[in-house]
């Protein structure tokens, strides 16, 4: 794909996908920068946060847009507040949650991109009338080379 010399997409334009109780609203995703990166904004409610987690594949930035967020990463958890970059290289455990007693927004961009695929097919699982299929989640999970850590390890 050869990239416009400058894409612009307004709030109008974006793309929201829901899973694991956040919703990712996407401004800018693989198919748009021909898999450089993905950015979007994450909107995560009061007390929520994805699993503990590493990428095999992707660095992974936060840039905490309103409310402090807790980030684990090096085996300990770390209060940021709003406006504070947060970096986590490919194969770092990491997470977040957010301690906020309002939804966190935070900017969160990957290089390269595709995060945002992965997100859509968990999302298409949390999107039924039952609870998702934690099975289904760890196998789409490994297949786009994000891995789960057992829980206890970030307590």
């Amino acid at each position: 794909m050869e990239l416009p010399q400058l894409l612009i997409r307004t709030p109008n334009e974006t793309r929201r996908i829901d899973a694991f109780g956040d919703t990712m609203i996407l401004h800018l995703g693989s198919d748009d920068t021909d898999g450089r990166f993905s950015m979007w904004t994450e909107i995560t409610p009061a007390g929520g946060g994805p699993p503990p987690h590493y990428h095999e594949n992707e660095d992974e930035w936060f840039w905490p847009i309103s409310g402090s967020a807790e980030f684990f990463i090096g085996n300990k958890w770390m209060l940021v507040p709003p406006k504070t970059a947060v970096f986590a290289p490919r194969r770092s455990i990491h997470t977040f949650r957010n301690p906020n007693s309002v939804p966190l927004e935070m900017l969160i961009q990957t290089i390269p991109g595709g995060f945002e695929k992965f997100f859509s097919e968990c999302a298409a699982e949390f999107s039924q009338d039952m609870p998702p299929n934690m099975d289904s989640i760890v196998k789409i999970s490994a297949r786009h080379g994000i891995h789960l850590v057992d829980q206890s390890e970030t307590e």
